[in-house]
């Protein structure tokens, strides 16, 4: 078919669905971004934003992706020859440790086997063993996103003390923020990491780092090249004055995001993407499929991922209900390539679009002949009934 009417569903784990609110902002008319009105936006961006982040600590912005915050982390904290602890449990882990070897730095990596995140005991034994304080900072994936398991961030900093390691804590937290409770002050985290295109319900395009007092102690002495992703001129603005045409409707956008998340409470963002989080694990046990993150400790909040049953194509599937009912999701990556699909639930999302989300898995199972049972949507929405039913009896009390 050439056209299909209707929207299309988006259920990847980011870029996520945009407001309508968002896309109009984003739609004005273009400012001067040396102008006053445009310092005043960016002023009240850059202040609002901290609360997301739990902090009262800077939050620099740069025009980019989240990759981008990765390296502009490593590289305004570390020198050449230092070394991070990282972690291959994840795509995304993987990768901001690949990019650590890049930039010069040795790494030090803890491996699990994708279906569980990192023990803050084996964390808190490699910085035991650290005895000459060679590891500089520790790099965590938040929530990752190839597989669906959260980092247990807090009991790592806890671990972390226990054993009075100097390391610097690193989070990325790009499909966490604004979809999960994350604390950066009172965690102890030196530098968090996110991006636009997730919880924040933007496109791609903005890349944040919020830093701490000892990150920003770190950077008077780091000794990796930098330019571009230098916080000095960042750290050091107060009148929304930046070292870069900055993406100016994008600002805008997070005004208004910003808004939507203020009206609905920031509690209650995290409350709602647990409840579609449980919602969609109970449709995949429903369906006799297996859940990727095997420790319910450690399930995400923003995204679900599933295996395929042995012998079948979890791209092939992806690609029927793609073609079939105009509905993306996310493919298995690195090691689960193939093997699993993922189902982003996490942004500007209501009960209604996750429960049609779900459908269009259910449907796309039996289309593809997949080996399942019937009931997972039914599952998902008893579940969803249950909680809004249980909602709406406390407000009438």
């Amino acid at each position: 078919m050439s056209y299909q009417p209707g929207r299309q569903f988006l259920n990847i784990p980011g870029p996520t669905n945009i407001p309508e609110r968002v896309l109009r902002a984003i739609a004005a008319p273009v400012l001067d971004h040396r102008g006053p009105e445009f310092a005043q936006l960016a002023t009240e961006v850059l202040a609002r934003i901290k609360p997301i982040f739990k902090t009262t600590q800077p939050v620099l912005i740069f025009p980019a992706s989240g990759t981008g915050a990765w390296e502009s982390a490593l590289v305004n904290t570390l020198s050449p020859g230092d070394t991070v602890l990282g972690f291959d449990s994840g795509q995304f882990a993987l990768l901001w440790t690949q990019m650590a070897k890049k930039l010069g730095l040795q790494v030090q990596t803890i491996a699990t086997d994708w279906r569980r995140a990192p023990d803050p005991v084996a964390i808190e034994a490699a910085l035991a063993e650290d005895r000459e304080k060679k590891i500089k900072a520790v790099l965590l994936v938040h929530n990752e996103t190839a597989n669906g398991c959260m980092m247990r961030v807090a009991e790592i900093r806890q671990a972390i003390d226990r054993v009075g390691h100097p390391a610097l804590l690193l989070v990325d937290t790009i499909s966490s923020l604004g979809s999960a409770d994350f604390r950066m002050d009172e965690w102890g985290v030196d530098v968090s990491i996110g991006g636009s295109q997730k919880g924040l319900m933007l496109p791609a395009g903005l890349a944040f780092c919020a830093v701490s007092p000892k990150a920003v102690a770190a950077s008077k002495h780091a000794k990796l090249p930098r330019a571009f992703w230098d916080w000095e001129p960042l750290v050091a603005n107060t009148g929304g004055n930046f070292p870069y045409t900055p993406a100016c409707n994008l600002f805008f956008g997070l005004r208004e995001a910003l808004n939507l998340i203020d009206a609905e409470g920031l509690e209650n963002v995290f409350a709602r993407h647990a409840r579609h989080a449980e919602a969609t694990r109970r449709a995949i046990r429903g369906w006799g499929l297996e859940i990727v993150c095997a420790e319910p400790k450690d399930y995400s909040r923003s995204i679900t991922a599933a295996f395929m049953p042995e012998g079948y194509s979890a791209d092939g599937f992806r690609k029927l209900v793609l073609e079939r009912f105009n509905m993306p999701l996310g493919g298995g990556l690195g090691r689960l390539s193939d093997k699993a699909f993922r189902i982003g639930h996490l942004g500007d999302t209501n009960d209604l679009m996750l429960g049609g989300a779900l459908f269009g898995v259910e449907m796309g199972l039996g289309a593809a002949k997949i080996p399942h049972k019937a009931g997972g949507v039914q599952e998902a929405l008893n579940y969803l009934a249950d909680q809004s039913g249980g909602a709406a009896r406390l407000a009438a009390e």
